[in-house]
C-alpha cells in the first residue's frame, strides 16, 4: 500500500497536480459542452477549483482548449493564480 507525502509540501505538490488535473478535464468537457449548446459548467465553479489548486491545469486548458481565453479575469486570473501557488509551492519546498 502507498504511503502518503511526508512534507507538507509534499502533500501539497500532489493536492495541487490532482486539482489541476481535474481543471484541465473541466475545461475541456465546458469547451465540448460549449460547442454542443450543453448544460455548461460555471464560471464561479471554475474558479473555485483554481483556487483550490488546480490554476496550472486550469490555464494549460484554457489555452489548449481555447477556452475562456477572451475573458479578462480568466486570461488574468488563471495564470496569476497558478503563479502564486507553484511560488507557495517552491517556498515550502525549499523550507523542507
Amino acid at each position: 500500500m502507498p504511503t502518503l507525502p511526508a512534507s507538507p509540501a509534499a502533500m501539497l505538490a500532489v493536492l495541487f497536480a490532482v486539482m489541476s488535473a481535474f481543471l484541465f478535464v473541466m475545461m475541456g468537457l465546458d469547451k465540448r459542452r460549449a460547442r454542443r449548446a450543453a448544460r455548461r459548467i460555471s464560471e464561479k465553479a471554475l474558479f473555485v477549483f483554481a483556487l483550490l489548486g488546480g490554476a496550472v491545469g486550469g490555464t494549460a486548458g484554457m489555452f489548449l482548449f481555447r477556452h475562456k481565453t477572451k475573458h479578462l479575469s480568466f486570461r488574468l486570473g488563471f495564470p496569476l493564480l497558478a503563479a502564486a501557488q507553484l511560488a507557495l509551492l517552491a517556498r515550502l519546498w525549499m523550507k523542507s
